[in-house]
């Protein structure tokens, strides 16, 4: 499967530390550090350094908050290596798990850059934890010890999507709907639940692998059909538990 991603845009986008002037509190507990922002059409825009080109966006309904960073981190060059180095080593385990369970690179992106921004040490509100949001229970029955582990929340994750886009018959929108708020309640509405958190979280993700499949040149947008390869239907890869 070829790989459409860019590792320049990775690393800009990777929602490490930065230094910045702005933190973005947001309604699911996580906390986004800033240069700055700018809000159109619904959607703000948080730029994380002085060039345009690195940035996040979010729903702007999902800002509860904006607080002054009053002290900077003090060393902003030796931030910028270890980012790049942080953003290297996950592209690589992300290239892993796509290539062991046959889930798209870019979709497990995706869905990384909405659970958690890239950073590994992210915990949630409601107790979620690392690159991909896990549970404890969630993690406990994916067999990982430290979800704070890059590697193995990256792998016990790609597994638990796995399962859900097998149970699912390949529908990724209702597979994402259940990562976000359970499959029982996919289940219990037939679809996406009419919860405006579930709802936004799946177009997000929509929104962004389309762009990175478009950015390859590989897909046109087709709004949730396009999630149609996101697995591969292979039955020596683990679907896990």
């Amino acid at each position: 499967m070829k790989k459409l991603f860019q590792f320049a845009a990775f690393a800009v986008l990777c929602g490490l530390p930065v230094a910045a002037a702005e933190i973005a509190h947001l309604r699911n507990g996580f906390s986004i550090r800033h240069e700055r922002h700018e809000s159109a059409d619904g959607v703000t825009r948080l730029y994380l350094g002085p060039s345009r080109s690195g940035y996040v966006e979010v729903p702007t309904v999902d800002v509860q908050s904006y607080e002054h960073e009053e002290d900077p981190p003090l060393s902003t060059a030796s931030t910028s290596a270890d980012s790049a180095a942080s953003a290297e080593a996950i592209r690589q385990q992300v290239a892993n798990a796509s290539s062991a369970y046959g889930v798209d690179a870019d979709f497990l992106t995706s869905v990384i850059r909405r659970e958690s921004g890239f950073n590994p040490k992210a915990l949630s509100s409601k107790g979620a934890r690392g690159l991909m949001q896990l549970m404890p229970e969630t993690a406990n029955k994916l067999g990982i010890i430290d979800s704070f582990d890059p590697a193995a929340n990256i792998d016990g994750g790609t597994r638990y999507l796995r399962a859900l886009l097998l149970r699912y018959d390949g529908d990724a929108v209702k597979a994402l709907a259940a990562y976000n708020a359970g499959a029982h309640r996919v289940d219990q509405y037939k679809g996406v639940p009419p919860y405006r958190e579930t709802r936004a979280y799946v177009a997000s993700i929509i929104r962004d692998y389309n762009r990175a499949k478009l950015r390859g040149m590989q897909l046109s947008v087709r709004g949730p059909s396009s999630f149609g390869k996101v697995v591969e239907s292979r039955p020596e890869a683990k679907a896990g538990n």
